[in-house]
C-alpha cells in the first residue's frame, strides 16, 4: 500500500500514571476506528512502554504534557510519543524504537509497526458532529465554529472515570 503521510490523530496528556492507560485506550480506539486491529496489540505494548518511561521520570509535583500520536505512513503505522526528558526511553525487547532530541529539552520517540501483508488502514470519516482540526482545516486566523453538540453524559463518564482512576 503506498499513501501519502497522514497525521491522523493524536493526544495529550499529563504526565500522570493514569496516562499509560488512557494512552493505551487511544492507541487501541484509533486502530480498531482504522480497521487495523491486528496491529493494536504491538501498538499497545510500544505506547504503554513509552509513556510509562516518561511517566516514571516526571516530578509529580511539577507535572508536564505528553503527546501521544498515531500516523499512517506509507505501509506501517508510526507511534509517537512527545514528551520533554532527555535522552532515550529504555529499550523495549523486539521492537526499535528512535528518538530525535527537539529545541527546549523535548524529545520525540517513535517505533514503525509495519501492516500485516494484504491489509491496509481505512481511514475513518469525520463524525457531523466532530469539530475540523484546526491546523488542517481552517486557515490561519479564521475563527472555528462554535460546538452546535456536547453530549453531557459523556463528559460526565469520562470525569467519573478519571477521577476514580486517581484512587
Amino acid at each position: 500500500m503506498t499513501t501519502a503521510t497522514t497525521q491522523v490523530d493524536d493526544l495529550r496528556l499529563v504526565a500522570a500514571p493514569t496516562a499509560v492507560s488512557c494512552a493505551e485506550m487511544f492507541v487501541r480506539f484509533a486502530l480498531l476506528e482504522w480497521k487495523l486491529r491486528p496491529l493494536a496489540d504491538d501498538a499497545a505494548t510500544v505506547i504503554r512502554h513509552l509513556v510509562r518511561s516518561s511517566v516514571d521520570g516526571a516530578d509529580r509535583r511539577s507535572p508536564r504534557f505528553l503527546t501521544v500520536r498515531l500516523r499512517l505512513h506509507r505501509d506501517v503505522v508510526v507511534v509517537e510519543l512527545d514528551d520533554d526528558r532527555p535522552g532515550e526511553p529504555p529499550e523495549l525487547p523486539g521492537w526499535t524504537i528512535n528518538t530525535v532530541a527537539l529545541p527546549g529539552g523535548h524529545r520525540t520517540a517513535w517505533c514503525e509497526l509495519p501492516l500485516p501483508a494484504g491489509v491496509t488502514g481505512a481511514l475513518p470519516t469525520r463524525s457531523p458532529h466532530r469539530l475540523p482540526s484546526p491546523a488542517t482545516e481552517y486557515p490561519a486566523g479564521e475563527p472555528l465554529p462554535e460546538p452546535d453538540f456536547l453530549d453531557s453524559q459523556i463528559l460526565q463518564r469520562v470525569l467519573h472515570g478519571l477521577n476514580g482512576s486517581a484512587r
